[in-house]
């Protein structure tokens, strides 16, 4: 049984975070969500009242350390940790900057094992716990013209991985979901970058990038979320250290 259990949930406040946040506090679990805009997460919160978001910049550790001691003095300690914060750019990989790199792999790498890491001792001491970390297809092959990110997805599923060897025998499972493109304002924000750089129309563009599907469609929000109930649930004790594609059959 997963009601009445914890969650946490970076990048709650929009998009795919805030699918997954809903779909955990439906099933009956408590649900602290963080990112870093105060009322996102106000609004997300407002939808379901076992939803309460924290601000915390999951690049920082002591503003992690100080949302996990907050949300667990509130709520208790959290069973399930969903590492699902994260940004993308694009750019040509020579025209790529210093900063550039370094902040897309500070969110999209560092920030995901800054999100699990205070939660490992815990649950292994409790012998139970479920790890998920939002990853892309982008962790599985490579895409052009965003380097950064695929190499900082490429990075979590390696985390993942060790992470899962770590934990096999203490009752704590981790695993990543990597989608295709999803419909989320990240996508229309690539749609924008694709209109600017190549004065495509929006339809040429979004269909320029749900064909990378060949269900030639983009994923919604909702796929990611039910993906994650059954990976925190019972169900899936034994599923651990995998990297599942959901893409269209994009990746496998």
């Amino acid at each position: 049984m997963i009601a009445g259990k914890h969650a946490l949930v970076t990048g709650g406040g929009s998009g795919v975070g805030k699918a997954i946040a809903l779909a955990l506090a439906e099933a009956g679990i408590a649900v602290t969500i963080c990112g870093r805009r105060e009322a996102a997460l106000a609004e997300v919160a407002k939808k379901n009242d076992r939803i309460s978001g924290l601000a915390a910049d999951v690049t920082n550790e002591a503003e992690m350390a100080d949302l996990y001691q907050k949300a667990e003095a509130a709520r208790g300690p959290f069973d399930m940790v969903v590492a699902n914060a994260g940004m993308a750019g694009s750019a040509p990989a020579h025209r790529t900057t210093r900063s550039d790199w370094q902040r897309t792999l500070d969110v999209n790498l560092t920030g995901a094992f800054l999100t699990v890491k205070p939660a490992l001792g815990g649950m292994a001491a409790r012998k139970a716990g479920r790890i998920v970390f939002i990853a892309s297809t982008a962790g599985l092959k490579g895409y052009a013209y965003v380097a950064p990110y695929v190499a900082a997805k490429h990075g979590v599923i390696g985390l993942m991985r060790a992470l899962a060897a770590e934990t096999a025998k203490s009752g704590v499972t981790v695993n990543a979901i990597c989608p295709g493109f999803v419909e989320t304002d990240m996508l229309e924000e690539s749609i924008q970058r694709i209109i600017e750089k190549t004065g495509r129309s929006v339809e040429e563009a979004r269909s320029s990038l749900a064909s990378t599907n060949p269900q030639g469609r983009f994923i919604q929000p909702q796929e990611i979320a039910a993906a994650v109930l059954w990976l925190c649930g019972d169900a899936a004790q034994s599923i651990t250290g995998q990297a599942i594609s959901i893409s269209g059959g994009e990746t496998w």
